[in-house]
């Protein structure tokens, strides 16, 4: 069967939307041009309640690791003691980045799955007879679908300590709420390619005051991603230290006026609901999840594939159905299937998954379940309309 078109459901990059497609193919225009500062300055404002940041979102050409690297680099000196909570393999490389700069890394393991609770972090906290410059929290866990309750961890954080609370929120932020000041977050990063439907290729960074005047004093050596360059030419002049990526931040403005369009909040419902009508169809389809519907995330989905038929399932949606997921990473590999659903995505698009499901079931185990995902779905998204 021909397919002239590739279906992208990965935990990233995910779908571009054409008007942001069309956005990016706007003329060229010099970085230090006037016309410049205008793009810059509207993108990192209106990222602000995307972000929950009382200040400007900074902006960096480099994927959503840069943006991590970036937070380490600015905060953390040699010997310094810093929380890295790990709940997957995105905590772990936050905890090896923090490694790279010398960091003492205190790191506080979940069996992967799981989420961090308060109660956890409040004891490790407790345990450690040490001076921590910052705790490290990842916000929805790409590796493994589970979302932290990074408000509650912020909370505990500053209740037993003066660090930083860092939050990695590649995976989710522009799908979720966040509120920067309220959560007690110091330093939020994300990256484009995820729920801000974007290609990869941009950094955001939103900083508190506090993280603004620890990065101030850091001493740490640093070129490229010195956020004190970054600070001082966006406050100085509305520009970057060096050339931005400047076709992405024209796009960045065009889903910022997406979401501004759809209200953010419709926005966060939107992906709730893409959650529960994937995660019910596939319980239809009596395929294991691996994580509970209360620690879920609304932008990834993580299956378990315990059965040599359903360890099959990735690479028959892709040949036979033209439909892109992601497998699994480092523990995981080989264990689970990863669904992306955070984005340029509707809920016509979990039917599509649903269905593309379904056909790859059936066709692999010879059972008929053709129809169970879907009518589930259905049933879920009935009860929105």
């Amino acid at each position: 069967m021909l397919f002239n078109q590739q279906f992208l459901y990965t935990p990233g990059p995910t779908p571009i939307p054409e008007r942001v497609q069309y956005a990016m193919n706007k003329p060229m225009i010099g970085h230090r041009s006037q016309e410049f500062p205008i793009l810059l300055e509207q993108a990192a404002t209106r990222l602000q309640p995307v972000f929950g940041s009382d200040n400007p979102v900074t902006i960096i050409s480099g994927s959503g690791t840069a943006a991590l690297e970036t937070a380490a680099a600015n905060v953390l000196e040699e010997n310094d003691d810093v929380v890295v909570i790990v709940t997957g393999a995105f905590g772990d490389r936050f905890a090896s980045i923090c490694e790279a700069f010398g960091a003492n890394v205190h790191r506080l393991d979940i069996e992967w799955g799981k989420t961090c609770s308060p109660d956890q972090l409040q004891s490790f906290l407790k345990q450690l007879d040490k001076n921590i410059k910052a705790v490290i929290a990842t916000y929805c866990e790409t590796s493994t679908g589970v979302l932290n309750p990074v408000h509650e961890l912020g909370k505990v954080t500053k209740e037993l300590t003066d660090a930083l609370f860092i939050v990695d929120g590649v995976s989710c932020i522009g799908a979720v709420e966040a509120d920067m000041p309220g959560w007690n977050i110091d330093i939020l990063a994300a990256g484009s390619q995820k729920a801000l439907m974007l290609p990869p290729g941009l950094a955001f960074l939103a900083c508190s005051d506090q993280a603004r005047k620890v990065i101030q004093n850091n001493k740490t050596k640093r070129f490229y991603l010195d956020l004190n360059r970054y600070f001082s030419s966006y406050d100085n002049e509305k520009s970057t230290p060096f050339t931005p990526a400047v076709s992405l931040i024209n796009g960045t403005i065009e889903v910022c006026a997406m979401i501004e369009e759809e209200g953010l909040d419709q926005v966060i419902k939107r992906h709730d609901l893409l959650k529960n009508m994937l995660r019910e169809g596939l319980k239809a389809l009596e395929l294991p999840l691996l994580t509970s519907d209360e620690t879920a995330s609304p932008t990834i989905t993580a299956v378990r594939t315990p059965t040599e038929e359903t360890k099959k399932l990735k690479k028959l949606l892709l040949d036979k159905y033209g439909l892109s997921i992601a497998g699994g990473q480092k523990k995981l590999k080989g264990e689970i299937i990863r669904i992306g659903h955070m984005g340029y995505s509707t809920p016509y698009s979990m039917l599509q998954v649903l269905n593309a499901i379904e056909m790859a079931t059936q066709q692999l185990t010879g059972n008929n379940v053709l129809g169970k995902a879907t009518a589930k779905a259905e049933e879920v998204w009935i009860q929105h309309v």
